[in-house]
């Protein structure tokens, strides 16, 4: 939510089984985006310079009248600005930044909000950015956090598009200058991929997750118009559609949230660019999985509760929709159509032979996700992989207990849902940057 509600994919047999999709968020949820409130204007001169070559086009239209002055200031404004919240993050803020950088970005355009860490962060951040370029807020959470960050910075002002990150990201070498080329003002949102980095068992498990999941839906999502969930650590809002955006911090999921905004609000096309990767660190304790995936589903139950989810003629209903249908369509198989069968006819085989069946889907969907992202530790994911898909079925429903069901209610708290399990990047987890 990406920061980005998580549907699990359960493989299924020849109509016995099928996947439960993931609405991939990513796996962290999506510092929110702004609407400028709270803090003190200040105001600062506008220099303009070294613009990319898209941004200092002419400003006199074909027939040599001078376009008005609202475009002509559109066409100043910087193209795109990177905005890293943060709470203690000395760990890994250091690589987040020369990562960015290394990637595209210039130093200027990057800046950090500081939830007011009690480690080096902001001292950090200072030393690679500058002062003027880091803002320290009292604790207020992430999303608030960037609504101060966001006035304090003039971002609607001085860019074109925002990109959110958060502090754990490590860009692909070329991420921000194939995302300049790629955004333009015919979309509203782009989003990247979501990737994880090296680690321990639940970092491959969740490799493989996005991998397919993103390969695979997030395409056809793309291309149907109908993107279930922006992912917090890769996506990218113009910024003359923040102002629009309703940031109230009732969703645990602030990335879920601000997808069905845009989607209600109608506010604009969708760009995927598959080839703008963002690598981020994974739980890498089994406590740390659970936590982060129960939050992930009960934001994802408060947004179809919250935005009628089902009741709308749009897209979003649908892809989302199937999404519910495809889990309702696995507990009736598992629950009463498997039983039936196997009382009906006395083939006691069928269920050896519908979990090899599934064993070897899963086997061959495993090798093809090694192979397109050349990683071949996602084939050991095997030995557990049921084990933490039924974690996440069990935490599904668990959550859809909760929210649908019991209709208890969950609020966003200010803390910070990465705290306590950063970790320091080492060559390993960096193989596959590059």
């Amino acid at each position: 939510m990406s920061e980005i509600a998580t549907a699990s994919t359960i493989t299924m047999s020849r109509g016995v089984t099928s996947y439960i999709a993931r609405a991939y968020n990513s796996n962290h949820s999506l510092a929110a985006m702004p609407i400028v409130t709270q803090a003190q204007y200040i105001k600062r001169p506008i220099i303009y310079i070294d613009r990319n070559p898209e941004e200092s086009a002419s400003h006199n239209d074909k027939s040599g009248t001078k376009r008005n002055s609202n475009k002509s200031i559109n066409k100043h404004r910087k193209k795109l600005a990177l905005l890293l919240p943060g709470h203690n993050e000395e760990l890994i803020v250091a690589t987040t930044i020369k990562s960015a950088i290394s990637a595209g970005q210039l130093k200027r355009d990057i800046f950090l909000v500081d939830d007011a860490s009690s480690d080096s962060t902001r001292k950090i951040a200072i030393g690679l950015l500058g002062k003027k370029n880091v803002l320290t807020v009292r604790r207020s959470g992430k999303a608030l956090a960037v609504k101060k960050a966001i006035k304090k910075f003039n971002i609607e002002r001085d860019y074109q598009w925002l990109h959110v990150a958060d502090a754990d990201s490590v860009f692909s070498p070329d991420y921000f200058r194939i995302y300049r080329k790629k955004i333009s003002n015919k979309y509203v949102v782009a989003i990247g991929f979501v990737q994880s980095l090296r680690g321990n068992w639940i970092s491959t498990y969740r490799a493989f997750s996005y991998t397919y999941g993103q390969h695979f839906y997030r395409r056809i999502q793309s291309a149907l118009g109908m993107v279930s969930v922006f992912p917090g650590p890769v996506t990218s809002f113009r910024t003359d559609i923040l102002s629009k955006l309703d940031i109230n911090g009732n969703n645990v999921t602030e990335d879920f949230d601000i997808t069905l905004q845009v989607h209600r609000k109608k506010l604009g096309k969708i760009l995927y660019i598959p080839k703008a990767i963002n690598y981020t660190q994974d739980p890498q304790s089994y406590h740390d999985f659970c936590k982060q995936s129960m939050r992930w589903y009960r934001g994802f139950f408060q947004g179809i509760k919250e935005y009628r989810i089902g009741l709308h003629a749009q897209r979003i209903d649908v892809s989302i929709g199937f999404q519910l249908f495809q889990t309702a369509l696995f507990v009736f198989q598992i629950l009463v159509l498997f039983p039936i069968v196997i009382i009906e006819t006395h083939y006691f085989w069928a269920i050896p032979l519908a979990i090899a069946i599934d064993f070897v889907m899963t086997s061959a969907i495993t090798l093809a996700s090694s192979v397109v992202i050349k990683r071949w530790a996602l084939i050991g994911v095997l030995p557990y992989y049921y084990f933490l898909r039924f974690t996440e079925v069990f935490l599904y429903f668990t959550a859809f207990t909760e929210i649908i069901i019991l209709r208890k209610s969950t609020s966003a708290a200010k803390g910070w849902a990465t705290e306590g399990r950063r970790y320091k990047i080492d060559a390993t987890a960096m193989q596959d940057v590059t």
